[in-house]
């Protein structure tokens, strides 16, 4: 376990992320102010960014990627700082929305990434649909799974307060928990040890900790501007948009996909069967494949 030089940050050993269950990616790095973050790149062709949320990390897509990777495109999936290969600021108050976005950004800079299609999902929603408002020269279409724009105005569920309650007063936050209790079909201790899997201790989960507190709960409070402004930008976007929701997702239920639908000017969702809100466990190869299907128009 290392720190980095600029950040006090945890830094996973690579021994730690070996060998986990259908997970035969290499990750690359880059160096962003004083971190090293890492990233999935699989594949050759017109790129599809993949972001994942909280808590989990670009391992959560590994059943996704092979349909839309053999289907011709190249499939990026980046660990945001705090999770999965990334370094992981143990400071809280590092992690603000604005922050993950900008860090978040640096990698289609960083890759010279255009003509892209971002994949997002739980909190890689408010922070990939801005970079398609701000960066909307590097991202054509987007794909949206069980997620939503954080405005201070959104309505949470009981669920999701009692996530919220549970993570503000747990300091050594079980993760892979978290991650089983929104599987629809448990997927067994390899995986979810395999999400544990980044976080040698407690300090190591200040970035899984601190999303749930970002949530703008008042339209004052940080974030829910930005999160207007997206909303408000992606309200009519002409982009192609393909929107995928599970159907039993006791987070963000189906009712709140076709509210956020409506908001966006967009066809309900296409619902995803036997699936709860990591629907990518549950139905991997099934959204991979309707992703690929919907890329490459058959």
């Amino acid at each position: 376990m290392l720190r980095s030089e600029m950040t006090d940050a945890v830094r996973t050993s690579d021994e730690a992320l070996q060998g986990l269950p259908d997970f035969p990616f290499q990750s690359s790095y880059r160096d962003v102010q004083g971190l090293r973050l890492a990233h999935l790149d699989e594949g050759e062709g017109a790129p599809v960014l993949f972001m994942h949320g909280e808590p989990t990390w670009s391992y959560l897509w590994r059943k996704v990627i092979p349909p839309v990777r053999d289907a011709g495109f190249r499939c990026i999936a980046p660990d945001l700082a705090g999770f999965g290969r990334s370094d992981k600021p143990t400071d809280i108050d590092f992690y603000s929305y604005d922050r993950h976005v900008e860090l978040a950004a640096t990698l289609l800079e960083d890759l010279d990434i255009s003509g892209a299609t971002v994949v997002v999902h739980d909190w890689g929603g408010p922070i990939g649909l801005r970079l398609a408002v701000e960066q909307r020269e590097r991202i054509e279409r987007i794909v949206i799974l069980d997620t939503g724009l954080f405005t201070g105005h959104q309505k949470m569920s009981d669920a999701w307060i009692a996530f919220h309650d549970f993570v503000e007063r747990t300091e050594d936050l079980p993760v892979g928990m978290l991650v089983r209790g929104a599987c629809k079909n448990d997927p067994g201790d390899a995986v979810i040890a395999a999400y544990d899997a980044p976080y040698p201790d407690a300090a190591s989960k200040a970035g899984a900790r601190a999303f749930p507190l970002m949530i703008p709960q008042t339209p004052d409070a940080p974030g829910a501007a930005a999160g207007q402004r997206v909303l408000e930008q992606l309200r009519g976007d002409q982009r192609p948009t393909l929107m995928l929701w599970a159907d039993s997702d006791p987070v963000l239920p189906l009712a709140t996909g076709e509210r956020f639908a409506e908001a966006l000017g967009q066809p309900a969702p296409r619902t995803i069967p036997d699936a709860s809100h990591f629907l990518q466990e549950d139905q991997g190869p099934l959204i991979g494949s309707l992703i690929a299907d919907w890329l490459t128009g058959t």
